[in-house]
């Protein structure tokens, strides 16, 4: 029998500030609610939003715990009485709200997926995250499919390179933008059927040369500010603009004639403070479309680096330097 001990470390900083102020302190280990699982952590996955948290821009959804981490690997070690889904000792990678820079998380059973055989713990935690958000973003919002050709800015990003392995999966055409031709290259070298370098060109010149005119059925917008008025001429008619975050500025001006004239849709998400009523259906779609191929080996997500729960700080420098080619993950050793 498992024994769980009262107590974890974990990265829970008790003020905002810079990678510094992510010291390991001890903290309880959490008690499952109904409809959860206890998750011995193997791995867990560093976003941007985590970053965004630290400084104090972007708190955790209410009930969510202080502690960073919105995606995890790990072994089940504790269930509560209503999850029938799962077993005491299966691998699994989850969706959380937060909590995932510790030794133990709970997590809803519905938003847990089986971890296959070809994919490492590492890897399986670098998943959750970047998975529902191109999948429900790109995939669902934006009705990308098989034919069409979107546009995704940050291509290298954790983000951007899950949108190239899934576009590749599911044979979408994806156009993707990079901040160096080193980007550029990495980017094309992952799949991606276009790289632009969004400094030295046009990328809305590019995507009109790139499509002949005719322009992309969707584009995936982290930027926001002044990349919201170039996105909505790098579409097609009937074309879907998805926003999911505002890297570049929260507001945007944006010309209603042309949004009329080619019918645009403008939507966006964050998938942070949904419901898990909302992720658990995600996961479940998730499991029945793209989980086989992740089973098979065919998708993978691209790895940059991976540092211990101790150089959590390390990590998140290397998130802001910008110089990472996809995931960043911590191991809890």
């Amino acid at each position: 029998m498992y024994t769980i001990p009262a107590t974890m470390r974990a990265i829970d900083p008790e003020a905002p500030g810079g990678p510094e102020v992510l010291q390991i302190v001890e903290r309880p280990v959490p008690v499952v609610q109904a409809g959860e699982v206890l998750i011995r952590v193997a791995a867990a996955g560093v976003n941007r939003p985590d970053v965004m948290q630290r400084k104090g821009a972007y708190p955790p959804p209410p009930g969510a715990p202080s502690i960073f981490g919105l995606e995890v690997s790990g072994t089940v070690v504790a269930l509560s009485d209503d999850v029938h889904q799962l077993m005491v000792g299966q691998p699994v990678c989850a969706l959380i709200a937060g909590g995932g820079y510790a030794d133990y998380v709970t997590a809803p059973a519905g938003q847990c997926l089986p971890v296959p055989e070809l994919l490492s713990m590492e890897e399986a935690a670098a998943m959750p995250e970047t998975l529902f958000t191109v999948w429900t973003n790109l995939f669902e919002r934006a009705y990308a499919s098989e034919g069409d050709t979107v546009l995704v800015h940050g291509g290298t990003s954790g983000i951007g390179t899950m949108a190239i392995a899934l576009c590749n999966t599911f044979g979408v055409t994806i156009i993707v933008t990079a901040g160096s031709d080193e980007k550029v290259a990495a980017a094309k070298a992952l799949g991606a059927d276009h790289a632009i370098n969004y400094k030295t060109e046009d990328f809305v010149e590019r995507v009109k040369e790139i499509t002949g005119g005719a322009g992309c059925a969707a584009v995936l917008d982290m930027v926001g500010g002044d990349y919201v008025a170039r996105n909505l001429k790098c579409l097609a008619p009937d074309g879907r603009h998805v926003s999911i975050a505002v890297q570049g500025g929260a507001k945007a001006t944006i010309p209603i004639f042309e949004l009329m004239m080619k019918r645009l849709t403008l939507t966006g998400s964050t998938l942070r403070a949904r419901d898990t009523g909302f992720k658990a259906m995600v996961a479940d779609e998730l499991a029945r479309t793209v989980w086989p191929h992740v089973e098979a080996g065919r998708l993978k997500p691209v790895m940059d680096k991976v540092f211990p729960l101790e150089q959590a700080a390390e990590a998140h420098r290397r998130m802001e330097a910008g110089d990472h080619v996809g995931k960043i993950v911590l191991t809890m050793g």
